[in-house]
């Protein structure tokens, strides 16, 4: 029976973090009762002393796997230090001191003693499982996908050397490769969890949704799991299965109320556009997740959908005090903030932060000069006309393609009824994006000032074409909330 150690998809990098699988360790330890560190002569044919000094031997060996079973890595290199003089030829000596040498990390002595192990024993796959292990972690990735492909050879209806195989694809983004090893160790060990997930994984990021599908549902019938319903509700998002989606995210969040299963969950409800539910499911895991950043966007953003511009603005400034440099965070507060622009000094005061601490973001500077002269606008106060300008004209320096810092910087210069400087700035605001409704109307309202009748009219009928189609707006910030659900998410593709 193979020793090679199982690389699961839980456990492949706390094998390249060196705590190895002890399964290994223990059939060193059996070999040792069959014949003495593969060194010396029988027990019987020795004399009563090199059967002493054999008896010795032995109690170092077994001292030292003993150390390394409790994770006392330091007394079992010590050990075996002493003992490798006296037995230079064992291979199960520089076996196990190259794992143990792995578990503190000293990866390129962790590699010497595995090498010299591998060409004691060249037909062991377990001896070259544990090296290939090694060489990944040191990042010799050419090495220990040779090493992994022998162990294969050497055993090739060994369920863990196809398994191994296939993670170590995985890990190099190999998804292809690592497919059919996973069919194969699935039918030499169907009820193996780990590798009929990875199997479903792989049909997944393959675009072969049925067959995950499939594989899922196989796996269910074993063991049902928060994990594999949030993979289901993947597959059936990616296979336009939305309302099958929800209810399998919904169900994953049953199972497991974990962090990640609560915001797939609203997430989902958040993209289709449900909004009263994602209120509810991003409530409650903010409440059980009070430091979750995405937890705390995601209710701001529902809020936001729904309407409730002052309680999306509550829970986007929880978000941006958690992490001060989220930049959806800040978006959606100040499209929150431009449609109910309540709150003023605390908005202004977390623009103005954000700032301070990005000088050389665009939007930062955007921002902060939009929350002042909004601010401003609602306690009918003076505006410092010159602060905003350079304010915009810095974003505007920083990111010329930021159309919004045009738009406003031409909305700024049209209050002061220059119109001069502000047709500019809006005409080149629809060359950056055309979609910009908002943009026509105020560069056909100046045309209307400086007397070019027939260019506002232009410009006033491509706004009533763009607010019938009701698309700028709209199509804006359906992108940004896809754009947040996707880069927040930490679900299945993330865990090869």
């Amino acid at each position: 029976m193979s020793t090679t150690a199982c690389i699961s998809r839980a456990h492949f990098d706390r094998l390249n973090a060196h705590a190895a699988n002890s399964e290994v360790v223990v059939s060193s330890a059996n070999r040792l009762t069959v014949f003495l560190l593969g060194a010396l002569l029988a027990w019987t044919a020795q004399p009563a002393a090199a059967q002493n000094q054999q008896q010795k031997l032995n109690q170092k060996f077994e001292t030292a796997v003993a150390a390394y079973n409790a994770e006392h890595y330091g007394q079992a290199a010590s050990e075996l230090e002493r003992l490798l003089p006296d037995v230079p030829k064992s291979f199960e000596a520089h076996e196990l001191l190259g794992m143990v040498y792995a578990a503190q990390s000293r990866d390129g002595e962790a590699i010497h003693q595995l090498e010299i192990a591998v060409r004691l024993k060249p037909n062991s796959a377990a001896a070259r499982t544990n090296l290939a292990a090694s060489l990944f972690h040191a990042k010799k990735i050419g090495p220990a996908g040779v090493q992994f492909r022998k162990a294969l050879e050497l055993e090739p209806n060994d369920y863990s050397a196809n398994h191994n195989l296939a993670e170590f694809y995985i890990h190099s983004g190999k998804i292809a490769e690592a497919r059919p090893l996973l069919a194969k160790a699935q039918l030499i060990k169907p009820g193996a969890y780990d590798n009929g997930y990875d199997l479903a994984m792989a049909d997944y990021l393959l675009g072969h949704y049925g067959a995950a599908r499939a594989d899922v549902q196989s796996i269910l019938r074993e063991r049902n799991s928060g994990e594999l319903h949030n993979l289901l509700g993947q597959i059936d998002e990616k296979d336009g299965k939305y309302v099958a989606a929800a209810n399998e995210f919904e169900s994953a969040a049953h199972i497991d109320p974990s962090e990640e299963n609560i915001f797939a969950w609203g997430s989902e409800l958040l993209l289709h556009r449900t909004y009263e539910p994602a209120v509810e499911v991003f409530g409650a895991g903010a409440r059980r997740y009070p430091n979750s950043i995405r937890l705390q966007i995601g209710l701001g953003m529902a809020y936001y959908a729904r309407g409730l511009y002052q309680d999306a603005m509550t829970a986007l400034m929880r978000a941006i005090d958690l992490k001060p440099t989220a930049p959806l965070g800040y978006q959606f507060l100040s499209k929150a903030y431009e449609s109910s622009p309540k709150q003023a000094s605390e908005v202004i005061q977390r623009f103005q932060h954000y700032a301070e601490l990005e000088p050389d973001n665009a939007k930062a500077q955007y921002y902060y000069a939009v929350s002042l002269w909004k601010g401003k606008q609602l306690e009918n106060s003076s505006l410092d006309v010159p602060k905003v300008e350079g304010l915009l004209k810095k974003a505007i320096a920083l990111d010329g393609s930021l159309a919004d810092a045009h738009l406003q910087l031409g909305n700024l210069y049209a209050d002061q009824h220059e119109y001069k400087r502000s047709i500019p700035e809006y005409r080149r605001a629809l060359q950056l994006d055309p979609s910009l409704s908002d943009a026509h109307y105020r560069l056909g309202t100046d045309y209307v000032h400086v007397g070019q009748k027939s260019l506002a009219r232009k410009e006033f009928g491509l706004y009533q074409t763009l607010r019938s189609r009701h698309m700028a707006e709209t199509d804006k910030e359906r992108a940004a909330i896809e754009q947040f659900v996707v880069s927040s998410r930490s679900g299945p593709p993330a865990k090869p």
